[in-house]
């Protein structure tokens, strides 16, 4: 039982590594907001991820893959990322307000998780990863387990994504006290333009698609 735990535990740290949009709006998010910020954007990720384990486990997995649902899905991309992208550009020219007042904070996390969420929720290629490799581990997982089992020990997962995205959110954290106001307008604006290359790039495999 523990080596299963531990072996879906490594599995979802391993799945996390790969800087991705989600990586790349949590510095972004932690560079101006702190470390809640930046977890908050891992947070929402997580939970479009445990959406789509558990449409997979219930047997949705075949809907996601058709050529009409990948095209809106990726479309749904585009535009979010294209968004999410413009709003880091125009967000580096706005001074950086670290005093900011408790509703403004509740607001700020929920606007991190949300964009977590809708980052992870609308990306394609994170729904035909949770189908490439969660369905063939539960499959293989499903011959030595029953059912609910499986579903315990798939959310070992997220323990491992959790810890990568603590780790993540610290670095930031503490890293954003050794660099200056102008390094973090530069990333800002960086991480805009890899967010819009991103929502370019969906958006082409959307036009390809309906082509």
């Amino acid at each position: 039982m523990a080596k299963d735990l531990l072996g879906f535990i490594v599995l979802g740290f391993s799945l996390s590594i790969p800087v991705g949009a989600i990586t790349i709006e949590m510095v972004k998010r932690g560079m101006r907001g702190g470390f809640l910020s930046a977890w908050f954007v891992g947070v929402g990720g997580m939970a479009a991820d445990i959406l789509l384990m558990l449409l997979i486990y219930f047997g949705i997995a075949a809907f996601l893959t058709t050529a009409a649902a990948q095209t809106i899905m990726w479309s749904i991309g585009f535009i979010v990322l294209v968004y999410l992208g413009a709003d880091s550009i125009r967000a580096a020219y706005q001074p950086l307000r670290l005093d900011q007042g408790k509703k403004q904070q509740k607001d700020s996390y929920l606007s991190c998780f949300f964009s977590g969420f809708a980052i992870a929720i609308s990306n394609p290629l994170n729904i035909l990863f949770w189908v490439g490799i969660y369905g063939s581990v539960l499959s293989s997982t499903l011959q030595n387990h029953s059912g609910g089992a499986v579903l315990f020990y798939s959310s070992a997962i997220f323990v491992g994504i959790a810890i990568w995205d603590l780790i993540i959110a610290s670095s930031v954290h503490f890293g954003k006290e050794f660099v200056g106001r102008r390094f973090m307008k530069i990333f800002s604006i960086a991480a805009g333009i890899a967010l819009i290359g991103f929502g370019l790039s969906f958006g082409w495999q959307a036009l390809q698609n309906i082509i």
